[in-house]
This record gives structure tokens, C-alpha cells and sequence, in this order.
């Protein structure tokens, strides 16, 4: 049997066991946070606290590893000889990206952390019998390893690339991007996350499959599994959260009777139930532009060839995005236009805070930042009679404090329609032709400035 025939067992899905035995002969058990496959002659073991396991193996280097199928759950047994441990290197980085993304999730940043990536050698693979009742034959979940279902993949990737090509706008391209997760490739759950530069954090654009759009989110580089896969650049997948949540908060428990020190436990993003989770970082000409991730109930839902197949969707997107941010605006000047006959008397009050430059709506936090600045511009100057505004204007305006390069104009603008959408619908940013939009009212609107 080949090792890449139980890849399912290498997902973190049911967690593994390890059996060591010290230079005495007193054996020693231990639950594995992750079992890394390398090769068909070779896995890689996350050791973070065994001690005792690590002690044995420096005494007597073989081991043994039991694995379970999720799926099937049918047990098997490697046997192994410690060969190495590597605590720098691409190995070392992956699994480590991995385990800090679970720990900052779950406030274990600092203490749930990788060691070393200790490599072994397999030196056997059997399956244990008579561990499972017979059931009757019933089909395993579809494998994409199948001709057939390369093709449907390779039919949806064509699909998608046409509809990125054919996005006129970086909102239409933000649309399509996320409504054909869900319909080409069954990611019914989807957040898009752009780099701004000038802060360091992602700020949420858009997102497909929750109650919320969460517009305006923000996520530090290097914070959980979306700012992990940011700071580098690399895809990341995590699979059995719910095993690993409950292994986490068990050495959580045990650390905090010790007297360790810990972080505030913050939720993951999304899904409070979700079982699995994939972030692909969208690189374009060696520039961060975002992150992409995606979730499901389905612990198994995301797999190696997903990875690699949906990081080609991701450099797609990603240069697409480049260029359609890079995009001359329209030429020419804004008009000034007469504002409409008065409203009915529904009021909107708008309160700009100087001190950290965000905007309230009816008294609720509504935008902040350089978003922030550009609607405040747009709400003083409709005050006095305008209408229609263009993107160029807005670059060339100082007190915005736009970056001089790549300054993401765009997309700050798309983020600010949702969220008047999403928290005053009264007011809308429609756009009239390229690099113009109108500001359009449904309601009185009262502006007041505060310290």
C-alpha cells in the first residue's frame, strides 16, 4: 500500500496517535497535532510539546503512528524511524503557518506553536483489520482524480477566466469572482480581502454565503489563518477544525492552570461551525492584492488539489485586479448639478470624529480611514449643490491623503457603496460612466463634526 493512497488520513480530520518507547523499554503515547505528508517514503511530524516523546526518540528512534480514514474511519499503522528535526526551511514554514493560524484563532498564540518538523523515514504501511463491522458496499465521496471529473474542473476554470475577462468594473470583478465560487466550484462561503498598503492590514470588500457582507473588516498580517496566508504569500488549508479547536483549548486549559499568560480567544471569521478552511493569497507582479478564503461545514471539503488548482484561479484574479486598478480614469471635470426638490423629512445625521477620522450614521460607526475622508468630502460638497463627482478629482484632492502610488481608489469606493448599503441604504454612490458616479438620497441629510 502507498501512502498516497490514505491521503484523506493526512487532513487533520481524526486525529493520530503516536507510540514511542525510551531506552528502559517504557513505552509512551501521544496525540499528534498534524502528520505531514512528504513523500511515499516520508512524513513530517509537528512535535510542540512531547517531551517525553521527543526524549525517546533521541533514545531509540522508531515509532509508531496510527492513522484513521475520515471517511471510512478504517484504521492504519505506519512504522517509523526519526530521521531529523528541521526548525527553518520550507517545511518547516508550512507546518508552522498551519498550527500559528489554529493558535491565533483560539488564543494560543505564543504557546500553541511548532517546535520543529520532525521527518521521518516509513519503513512500513498496513491496514489494521478487524477494527470495522463489514457494511454494505457504499460509493466514497466522488474523487478528483477521475478523467471526467478533471474535465468538469478544467470547464469551470474556462468559465471563470472568461467572466474575469469580460468584468468591465473591479466591483463586477469582485461579483463574478465570488458568485462562481459557489457555482462552478461548490464554496458556497467566500470572503475577499484586499491589502492596503498605506496600514498593513486586509480590509474585507466583499463576500458570498453569510448573513452579513462584513464590508470594512479588517485583519492584521500575520493574524489567524487569512493574515498567515498574507504574510506569506502562500496558500494555506486547514481541515478537521473541530478535532483541532478542541486539542488547542485542552492544552489552552492545561497551560492556563500553569500560569501561562494568554491571549483573549478571538472567533474565527465566517463560520462559527465551520469545519475547514482555505485562504489563497492573490499575488500579482510580486504585489500583494488580497487574500480569498473560503470555508465549509465539510471537513473535507477542501483538498491538496484544490489547493493547487484554485491558486491558478487565484493569480488570475489577482492580475486582473491589478489591471483594472490601474486603469486611467475618465477625462474631464466633474459637473456641478442642481440638487433635486427637497425630500420628505426622514433625516439622516452623519457625525464626522476628527480625532480618528470615522464616520457615524444615526449615531452608529459606519466608515473610518481614508473611506472615511473620501465620503465626508462627497457629503460637504453635495451639501452645497453638487451631485456628480469623478475619480480623478478625488486622486488629485491632497487632504485625502491618498497614496501617491497604488492608491487603491477603487476599491476604497466600492467598499464604501456596501457599506451605506449595508447601514444607511438612504444614501448610494451610483456610478454613471467610467471614473464618474452620482451621490443619490432618499432622505434629509444633517452633517455635525466632533473632536
Amino acid at each position: 500500500m502507498k501512502l498516497s493512497e490514505i491521503m484523506h488520513c493526512f487532513q487533520g480530520v481524526t486525529p493520530a496517535g503516536i507510540a514511542t518507547c525510551g531506552a528502559d523499554g517504557t513505552p509512551n503515547m501521544a496525540m499528534l497535532s498534524q502528520v505531514y505528508y512528504l513523500d511515499e517514503k516520508h512524513v513530517a511530524l509537528s512535535c510542540q510539546f512531547f517531551n517525553k516523546t521527543r526524549r525517546n526518540v533521541d533514545q531509540n528512534p522508531f515509532a509508531s503512528v496510527r492513522l484513521w480514514d475520515p471517511v471510512t474511519l478504517q484504521p492504519y499503522l505506519m512504522q517509523l524511524r526519526f530521521l531529523r528535526a528541521e526548525t527553518s526551511g520550507p517545511l518547516f514554514d508550512d507546518m508552522a503557518a498551519r498550527i500559528d493560524a489554529i493558535a491565533r484563532a483560539t488564543g494560543m498564540a505564543g504557546i500553541f506553536r511548532l517546535i520543529s518538523a520532525d521527518v521521518y523515514e516509513v519503513l512500513s504501511l498496513q491496514t489494521l483489520s478487524g477494527a470495522l463491522q463489514a457494511a454494505p458496499d457504499t460509493p466514497l465521496p466522488w474523487s478528483p482524480e477521475s478523467g471526467q471529473a478533471g474535465r468538469e474542473e478544467l470547464r469551470s476554470l474556462q468559465l471563470l477566466s472568461d467572466r474575469l475577462c469580460r468584468a468591465r468594473t473591479l466591483e463586477a470583478l469582485y461579483a463574478e469572482l465570488l458568485a462562481s465560487m459557489a457555482s462552478l466550484f461548490g464554496a458556497s462561503h467566500a470572503l475577499l480581502m484586499l491589502h492596503e498598503e498605506d496600514c498593513g492590514k486586509l480590509i474585507a470588500i466583499d463576500s458570498r454565503g453569510y448573513d452579513r457582507v462584513g464590508a470594512g473588516a479588517e485583519v492584521k498580517l500575520g493574524e489567524g489563518l487569512i493574515g498567515t496566508v498574507a504574510r506569506t504569500r502562500k496558500p494555506l488549508r486547514v481541515g478537521g477544525l473541530a478535532a483541532v479547536r478542541r486539542y488547542a483549548r485542552a492544552v489552552r486549559e492545561s497551560a492556563s492552570r500553569a500560569g501561562a499568560r494568554l491571549e483573549v480567544e478571538i472567533p474565527l471569521p465566517g463560520l462559527a461551525d465551520a469545519q475547514a478552511q482555505l485562504a489563497l493569497p492573490l499575488v500579482a507582479h510580486d504585489r500583494l492584492i488580497g487574500v480569498l478564503a473560503l470555508e465549509s461545514r465539510d471537513p473535507l471539503a477542501f483538498e491538496d488539489w484544490h489547493e493547487a488548482f484554485l491558486s491558478l484561479l487565484a493569480n488570475q484574479a489577482a492580475l486582473a485586479i491589478a489591471i483594472l486598478s490601474d486603469r486611467e480614469d475618465e477625462d474631464g471635470e466633474a459637473r456641478v448639478e442642481p440638487l433635486p426638490a427637497p425630500l420628505p423629512a426622514r433625516r439622516r445625521l452623519f457625525t464626522w470624529f476628527a480625532g480618528d477620522e470615522s464616520v457615524f450614521v444615526d449615531g452608529e460607526y459606519l466608515i473610518r480611514n481614508v473611506p472615511a475622508r473620501i465620503l465626508w468630502k462627497l457629503l460637504r460638497e453635495h451639501a452645497q449643490g453638487r451631485r456628480e463627482f469623478s475619480n480623478r478629482e478625488l486622486r488629485m484632492d491632497d487632504s485625502l491623503g491618498l497614496p501617491p502610488v497604488k492608491d487603491n481608489l477603487e476599491s476604497r469606493l466600492i467598499l464604501l457603496r456596501k457599506r451605506l448599503a449595508e447601514r444607511c441604504p438612504d444614501v448610494r454612490l451610483v456610478s454613471v460612466k467610467r471614473g464618474r458616479f452620482v451621490l443619490e438620497r432618499d432622505c434629509e441629510i444633517v452633517l455635525e463634526e466632533k473632536p
